[in-house]
């Protein structure tokens, strides 16, 4: 799911070429930080946390690229919800609840392309700045 809500932001900063490619970096790796995080506090074995925090980092590399494709397919509501339902639990192909979450997560990234890139850049930053405890 956060790999789902990630990926529309990370799209819209990938259309503005350089100048987001450090934000969208940031944003990936604060995924990864917060998959560490999340995995050290529920206890998990300091020898396979590398290991999963690897497959963590490529399941959004992937992910991000399966939902790009279905997204210029000639149709993304369908195409994107075939991609949820394999990646997101409880979603089957012909669930309404998985072209839901696709129309959802188009129309964000629609939304997304309408936002100035320096608010939007504000707020990623702002996200992925270490908070203070």
């Amino acid at each position: 799911m956060i790999i789902a809500v990630i990926f529309p932001v990370l799209e819209r900063l990938g259309t503005e070429g350089r100048q987001t490619a450090r934000l969208a970096r940031y944003l990936s790796e604060t995924f990864v930080t917060d998959v560490d995080d999340t995995l050290r506090e529920m206890g998990v074995g300091d020898m396979s946390v590398p290991k999963k925090v690897k497959r963590a980092a490529q399941a959004l590399g992937e992910r991000c690229l399966a939902y790009r494709r279905a997204v210029q397919a000639a149709d993304p509501v369908a195409a994107l919800s075939a991609e949820l339902a394999t990646s997101v639990p409880g979603l089957d192909a012909s669930s309404e609840g998985a072209d839901a979450m696709a129309r959802r997560i188009l129309k964000f990234k629609d939304h997304l392309g309408t936002v100035p890139l320096d608010r939007l850049a504000a707020a990623v930053a702002d996200f992925a700045s270490p908070r203070a405890e």
